[in-house]
Parts: C-alpha cells; structure tokens; sequence
C-alpha cells in the first residue's frame, strides 16, 4: 500500500527482503509437507486478511498453521518484536523493520516468504486443500485487471481524495476516478453473483478486502458527501455483505483491531463522512474464530 499520512505504515516493503517459493517435491528447498510451514498473519491488516480468508477457503487448518499477533505491531519501527527472532535467523542483523505477513519453514526457522502474491499463489498451487479454484485456467488476466482496479482505482484515489491538503480539484479528481471505479464494479455484479462469474475466485478475495479498507479506514478522510455517493452501489455493497457471510471471509475480520491500528498510525484529520458507516459488517460476519494472537 502506498504511504501517505491518512494511512498505517504498509505491512509490506515495496521490495519485500524474502521472496522463497515453496516447490513441488523434494527437489526443492522448500517442499510442500503437511505442518511444515506456518503464516504468521495480523488481520488488522488488508495482506495478512487476504492471506487467511485463502487459507481458510483452502481448507488449510490441518496443513499450514497460522499464528495470529496483535492488531498493532509494538515495534518502534512498525514491526512485531514477536517475529524480531525469526528475521534475524533468516538474515543476519536484519536491518528492517519485522512485519507480517510472513510464511515460514518450522523445519529450519527460518522465513521462506514476506511478498503477499507469493504467499497467496503457493497456499493455492502447492496445498490446494478441498476447497474453490481460486485460479482458474485462463482467468489470470482478468483476476489482474480486478487487482488493479482495487489498488489504483480505490485504494490509492480514496487516499489521494482524503489526503491532508490536497487542494480541491485534485481531491474532486480522485473522488472521481474512485467512484467511476466504484460504478464499473457495480455494472459487473449486476450480471454476476462474483467478481469473475459464477464461481468465487481470487478476485473476490481481493476485492471484499479492499471494500472493507474502504469503509473501514479511507472513510474517516472523506466527506459526508462522497460517503454517500460510495454507497450508491447496491450491487457492490450487496456483494460485500454476501462475502461477509460467508466463515471463510467475516469471521477473520477484526473490525476493532481494524481500528485500533489506523488510529495508532494515522496523521490525517478525521472527516464527516468517518459518521456515516456504509455497512454494519458486524451484522452480517460469524462470530469471530476462539483462536488468540501470540
């Protein structure tokens, strides 16, 4: 995620330090074995949510352990000092700051991956598990094109439209870019149940996320006005609530540590449209999973 001051630090260096794959057989360092491999994952943030509403669609439970830390990291550096021991055994003095998402090897303790699309790609490739083809053959390019319009459409232009002094036209510039993505979403599940058709698939994952970051966090920058006009989408936002239902998504979603950790970071100014909630996603979510951060 970009950095600006209406945001949290990213949880994801543009160069991630640990790019390891896991391989098909023994051949490979890194070779899929049931319990071999754990993610350590924060679902106050938008890659760590990504990875676990996959790994629980997956079926993983049994295969891939998941350690949950704190919805804020502690670290001065925005890191988890619960995950300090695991960077410097994978990199001697590691200088940076130890963030999750992270993929490691209980068999060496060391990290085997930081990079979310990585992570994401091996959980459905060298586990699969019993549950949906996230990926289905020939829709690479289309499940791209739906990650871009997440990324650049909203995410980035809901930041630059709810940044601290931007002027106005530049603010009205990405205000709109971001409710012209809004409404091409909205053109699209108005003749789909999901993101591609009728079949769930990684785009969704993708997009619920970046729907819940969108009322979530970039909401408390923008004006009452454009909140409205965000939620003039009833196919978009009825999608979302379908999503929510569903254990694989709501119950990862930690509304409060959601919170907690944009408060703890964010610099920006709080405006009128933070009182106008666009979904009550707490109404529409399983209650949330017993397991607790380390």
């Amino acid at each position: 995620m970009p950095s600006v001051p209406s945001a949290a630090p990213p949880n994801v260096p543009s160069t991630p330090p640990f790019r390891g794959r896991i391989g098909r057989d023994a051949r490979s360092g890194h070779y899929p074995v049931p319990r071999r491999f754990r993610l350590h994952l924060s679902l106050s943030c938008p890659h760590c949510l990504r990875i676990a509403i996959t790994h629980s669609l997956l079926g993983l439970d049994d295969t891939v352990p998941v350690t949950l830390l704190p919805a804020v990291p502690d670290g001065p550096d925005g890191g988890h000092s619960v995950l300090r021991p695991l960077y410097e055994a994978s990199s001697h003095r590691y200088p940076g700051a130890a963030t999750a998402p992270v993929l490691s090897d209980d068999w060496t303790g060391r990290i085997v991956s930081t990079y979310t699309p990585d992570i994401l790609r091996d959980l459905a490739q060298r586990f699969g598990g019993d549950g949906p083809v996230l990926h289905p053959r020939g829709a690479e390019a289309e499940i791209a094109a739906v990650g871009r319009l997440c990324e650049q459409g909203i995410n980035d232009s809901a930041q630059r439209a709810g940044k601290p002094g931007t002027d106005g036209a530049a603010r009205e510039s990405a205000l709109g870019e971001l409710l012209r993505t809004l409404s091409a979403l909205e053109r699209r599940l108005s003749r789909r149940q999901y993101a591609l058709g009728g079949e769930l698939s990684a785009a969704d994952v993708r997009l619920w996320v970046t729907l819940v970051e969108l009322d979530t966090v970039h909401r408390w920058h923008l004006d009452a006005a454009a909140v409205h006009h965000i939620t003039d989408h009833p196919h978009l936002w009825a999608y979302a609530r379908r999503l929510a239902a569903q254990p694989a998504f709501g119950s990862h979603l930690d509304l409060a540590g959601i919170a907690r950790r944009h408060h703890a970071h964010c610099q920006g100014l709080e405006a009128a449209g933070a009182a106008v909630q666009i979904l009550d996603w707490a109404a529409h979510t399983p209650d949330r999973a017993t397991a607790q951060p380390c």
